[in-house]
């Protein structure tokens, strides 16, 4: 696998990429004036002739342009499709030890009982959220076998109060590796006493679950031997004003599209997901090989995002994932531009990283993808709304074209409808529009700043997010 020094070059072939778009782009608007509207003619943009036409494209035109959008679409999708199928339907043990056919060949005339759910909830300080999470997954209409608190460092009462309530607590041992350290040793503390029907679940223990997420998550189990893991498909909390709703309008859309996807996983959330003892076992026993990190770790602590990173991780071993409707969680929003700016250079700074460690292959063909049409958006939406306000600033009478005033309405009317079960205040904010680019904007900020520094080799450090709210406060909202 690919080491860490590689990550500054990937970052600046990036930068050089998106520069030389720019350039481009640059060169293409720059040099003559534009024509008078109406007048369609041939114009010179520095090298390159454009033929520029102010009245409406015509129909075959328009007809192509759809046609082309959907032929892409369909490329990626079917890209990615066969990848997968590929992962799942693969016999070679060596190459794909998860995938679904290896695991029912192996596993077909063996039956190792009953799924049971060993919960794993990661706590450092959380005195003021581990007695209602403990409650509140003890709720769950299918019943959890074995619960277990993981102190991490913790100087408060969180182990206490834990097992006051008769669970399980484990403390970490001179762990300075965070979460994904103080989850590495219970895993192999575990691991020798679990089965291959043994479920482990991590929950952070600020979610809150659908009262059916466990009992869903193990029939699933149940009737699939060649599942290995389950994730939540989560929903913002309640408050927080405007900023709050951005985030909720953001991962109510996330949820439709897992939805569209049949469950198809992009990334298995930290906050709730459950894996299958085994895949987590061959995870361990691939790394440092197959996979990045340390051999006998799940988690690779070097990952800023190690729920993204052991997405790709268990993908690239074949495993079957799923993300069901029904797995829904509730989840902490950022509550000040500064929070939510620190949790997203964390997520796309790791996102980043964790391509660059795994180079290009079938299995980050998407993310890679999804990557590059970030830095697409970076581009393309900061320069139409630049070119919106010089536009404004130059023309003495602004003109109203209505076949683009309909193509407005329809990309209004789109924002609206998928954030529909979000309720009014999520619809009014999406039919406004400008908050929403607003916060594209912000996005594609720090997509930018991710890239410079890891171009740059900066550290990356982000203070911890101090909560404000117990789980009781997230309860019936979704």
């Amino acid at each position: 696998m690919k080491s860490k020094k590689v990550l500054p070059a990937i970052g600046l072939i990036s930068l050089l990429v998106l520069s030389i778009l720019v350039l481009v782009y640059v060169t293409l608007v720059s040099a003559t004036p534009l024509p008078p509207l109406g007048d369609p003619t041939n114009v010179n943009r520095g090298p390159f002739g454009v033929f520029f036409d102010s009245s409406i494209p015509p129909a075959y035109l328009i007809f192509i342009a759809t046609i082309l959008a959907l032929i892409a679409a369909a490329f990626i999708a079917t890209i990615e499709l066969r990848a997968s199928n590929r992962a799942r339907r693969s016999l070679e043990a060596s190459t794909y030890p998860l995938s679904p056919h290896v695991i029912s060949e192996q596993t077909k005339d063996h039956f190792s009982g009953s799924v049971k759910i060993t919960v794993l909830i990661p706590a450092h300080n959380e005195e003021d959220l581990i007695v209602e999470c403990i409650t509140q997954i003890r709720t769950q209409l299918r019943d959890i076998d074995r619960i277990i608190v993981v102190s991490d460092n913790s100087t408060d009462k969180t182990a206490e109060l834990s097992r006051g309530l008769g669970v399980e607590v484990y403390e970490s041992v001179n762990n300075e590796l965070k979460k994904a350290g103080a989850l590495n040793q219970i895993v192999k503390k575990l691991a020798d006493g679990l089965g291959n029907n043994d479920v482990i679940m991590v929950l952070d223990a600020d979610t809150v679950l659908d009262s059916g997420f466990v009992a869903t998550a193990v029939r699933r189990f149940e009737n699939d031997r060649g599942l290995s893991a389950i994730g939540g498909v989560f929903y913002g909390e309640p408050g927080h004003g405007i900023i709050g709703q951005l985030q909720r309008n953001e991962y109510v859309r996330y949820g439709r599209l897992l939805k569209r996807r049949r469950g198809r996983v992009f990334v298995l959330t930290g906050t709730s997901t459950l894996f299958r003892a085994r895949a987590l076992k061959i995870v361990a026993e691939s790394r440092g090989t197959m996979l990045p990190g340390e051999y006998g770790d799940v988690y690779d602590t070097h990952a800023l995002t190690e729920d993204n990173e052991l997405t790709m991780a268990l993908k690239t071993l074949g495993a079957l994932m799923e993300s069901p409707a029904e797995c829904s969680v509730i989840t902490e929003v950022m509550p000040t531009r500064k929070e939510l700016w620190n949790q997203r250079m964390r997520w796309q700074r790791g996102a980043l990283e964790n391509v660059g460690q795994y180079g290009v292959t079938r299995t980050t063909l998407r993310y890679w993808g999804q990557q590059l049409g970030l830095g697409y958006s970076a581009i393309a939406l900061s320069s139409y709304l630049l070119l919106m306000l010089l536009t404004f600033l130059a023309v003495d009478n602004w003109i109203w074209f209505p076949f683009w005033l309909g193509i407005g309405l329809i990309f209004i009317v789109e924002r609206m409808v998928s954030v529909w079960n979000v309720g009014w205040p999520g619809r009014i904010l999406a039919a406004l529009l400008i908050p929403e680019l607003t916060y594209d904007m912000f996005l594609n900020a720090v997509f930018l700043k991710s890239l410079f520094d890891i171009a740059f080799n900066r550290s990356a450090s982000w203070g911890s997010i101090e909560r404000s709210h117990t789980p009781e406060d997230l309860k019936d909202v979704k």
